[in-house]
């Protein structure tokens, strides 16, 4: 039966598209089919032995889908992996890449691992989306890593409400509220001061952005709680955001829902380490020296 993979990359960018097509050259000589999305075939210059494949259902079928670039491309192509339920492996060519499980300084031994089957798969708790005004259906999404509802202009301030299982919570003048899973805690929500949760925790976060209010913390919920934010029917109107690259505009009066995903993102794990390790290295924080640190 022949194996098949996914590459997802950044073809902006020279040095992602020699990279993806170091891999599809390793891909293909391990016995592969390696698709492409048909888009990119013409900037990424791909070896023989690579299908274009059109969105949105490119990764059927295929073991596991490559995203090569940073925490974008890595979102780019958790869009295709979710709904064939894809394991997703990230490597790291951008700054950060929290989400992602590989770095580039050791791509041909990852490449080397994914042959060999050394690898396990998590899955990652996800957020499904849905927007409604009179009745009407706005938006029906989802995220990995977070939803906003955020002012839609910027002289003005937005008024929401925000309900948790079916009861009223607090009513905020902000400048939006951010609705996270633990796999986007280190993303917008911990720009706007949330709390950092580790990824194998289930929960789902709501985190204010600039609230004027006496209650205006970042709480944590059990991942069954269910989000509802209504923008103020007296308040300008609001946008709503899936993971930074899907957007809707809010009248005032409309409604957002927000739950636990259905459908959960799958992700490859090559060699698992402790999520402390992982903020350390990504946010370069101080440890050497710490008494009592052990490597």
């Amino acid at each position: 039966m022949t194996r098949s993979a996914l590459l997802v990359t950044h073809t902006g960018r020279r040095q992602s598209t020699q990279h993806a097509q170091t891999v599809a050259r390793d891909l293909v000589a391990a016995g592969f089919e390696v698709r492409v999305i048909a888009q990119e075939v013409a900037d990424l210059e791909l070896p023989p032995g690579v299908t274009p494949v059109d969105d949105p259902t490119a990764a059927e079928g295929v073991e596991i889908v490559f995203a090569l670039g940073g925490d974008g491309t890595f979102l780019r192509a958790a869009e295709l992996a979710r709904p064939a339920k894809a394991p997703l492996l990230g490597i790291n060519l951008g700054k950060v890449g929290f989400l992602a499980e590989a770095e580039l300084n050791n791509i041909d031994q990852t490449v080397r691992e994914i042959v060999a089957g050394d690898y396990t798969v998590d899955e990652r708790l996800t957020l499904d989306v849905r927007a409604e005004y009179d009745g009407r259906l706005i938006a029906d999404s989802w995220a990995l890593n977070e939803c906003s509802v955020e002012k839609g202009q910027r002289a003005h301030m937005l008024e929401l409400l925000v309900d948790v299982d079916g009861r009223p919570l607090s009513r905020y003048g902000c400048d939006g509220v951010v609705c996270a899973t633990p796999t986007g805690s280190t993303a917008y929500a911990f720009s706007a001061g949330g709390p950092v949760v580790w990824p194998e925790v289930e929960a789902l976060l709501l985190v204010p952005i600039s609230a004027h209010a006496l209650f205006s913390k970042p709480i944590v919920t059990a991942p069954t709680s269910t989000f509802v934010i209504t923008v103020d029917p007296y308040t300008s109107f609001a946008v709503l955001c899936c993971d930074g690259r899907r957007t809707w505009d809010l009248p005032p009066g409309a409604q957002v829902t927000v739950r636990r995903g259905e459908l959960p993102v799958r992700l490859v794990r090559l060699n698992p380490r402790p999520f402390t390790d992982t903020l350390v290295a990504k946010f370069a924080l101080p440890v050497d020296g710490w008494r009592g640190n052990r490597r």
